[in-house]
């Protein structure tokens, strides 16, 4: 089993520098940890590297100047890709070090990362996270780990370094079952928000008002608290992008259709967030679901 890291026997490795990752590697950089990173646009690294991180031209560089390496990126491909590519993490892979993909992707594929890394001597947990951009620029991430309890319990400074509940679910893809549990309750919860506030405004309410009334009573939520008063501004820049919601979406749907489960509130929402997208707004942060349904409801 590896051994509990520290600033003083453990270097990081950071893929994925967009929304959530790059204030992620930064807590960890701002803690003192020696950081390699790697990102397919190099500019979006340009503020880790003047906080000292240095830079990897390839996974592969990272993996081999690194004893932990984190990836967040943005599809299943895209992990395919960052740890099975030619130029990928498995291609220059030492015995000993641990893998952290906190990316929400396909449980099958976490799997398949662990018993890879397993092979090679390695270990390997998932850790999709929950909290958005919000989140991971103050630290306070809810971070879903899958794999040995052993290996999660030894990286787990870095985890608190990032969040502020850390939950070891159960072995490798535990944490991206949870995490399919996360986005199925956000997508019925965004439903029900931006209908609200559409509500509220027929209604003639003051909408900043009925927010700060909700959430102090049943309704209460970390969306409504947070993406309600954006929605109420007109402010639909992406904490956490529409096009990669459907993505998790879409991952739900496939592990319901594998376990031969039908989620008919889930089907809704994939539907209304397809419709959010193919509408112009895949850009755009989830609570650009109200534009969508404004839209919807005035024709």
């Amino acid at each position: 089993m590896p051994k509990k890291v520290s600033t003083n026997n453990t270097r990081i490795g950071w893929i994925g520098t967009g929304i959530m990752g790059e204030p992620m590697c930064g807590h960890l950089i701002d803690a003192g940890f020696q950081t390699s990173t790697y990102s397919r646009t190099r500019q979006k690294a340009d503020r880790l590297l003047k906080s000292g991180a240095k830079w990897c031209d390839t996974p592969a560089d990272v993996a081999l100047n690194s004893d932990v390496v984190f990836t967040i990126v943005g599809y299943p491909a895209d992990v395919r890709e960052v740890y099975f590519g030619k130029d990928g993490i498995f291609s220059n892979l030492t015995a000993g070090k641990i893998l952290v993909d906190m990316t929400t992707t396909e449980p099958s594929l976490s799997v398949e990362i662990y018993n890879k890394a397993k092979e090679l001597g390695c270990f390997s947990v998932d850790a999709p996270v929950s909290g958005g951009d919000i989140g991971a620029k103050n630290a306070k991430l809810s971070i879903m780990v899958g794999g040995d309890k052993e290996v999660a319990d030894s990286i787990m400074p870095l985890f608190e370094l990032l969040g502020h509940q850390i939950v070891y679910e159960g072995g490798p893809g535990a944490g991206q079952h949870t995490k399919v549990c996360n986005q199925i309750t956000v997508g019925g919860v965004m439903i029900g928000i931006c209908e609200a506030l559409l509500y509220s405004y027929k209604a003639g309410l003051d909408p900043d008002t009925m927010i700060k009334t909700v959430t102090a009573g049943a309704a209460s939520t970390w969306l409504m608290e947070n993406l309600g008063p954006k929605i109420v501004d007109e402010d639909f820049d992406p904490g956490f992008f529409v096009e990669h919601f459907i993505k998790d979406l879409g991952i739900a749907l496939a592990e319901c259709e594998r376990m031969n489960l039908d989620l008919p509130g889930l089907k809704l929402s994939m539907d209304l967030y397809e419709k959010t997208r193919d509408l112009g707004y895949g850009k755009l942060g989830t609570q650009a679901l109200f534009l969508a349904l404004r839209e919807i409801t005035e024709n």
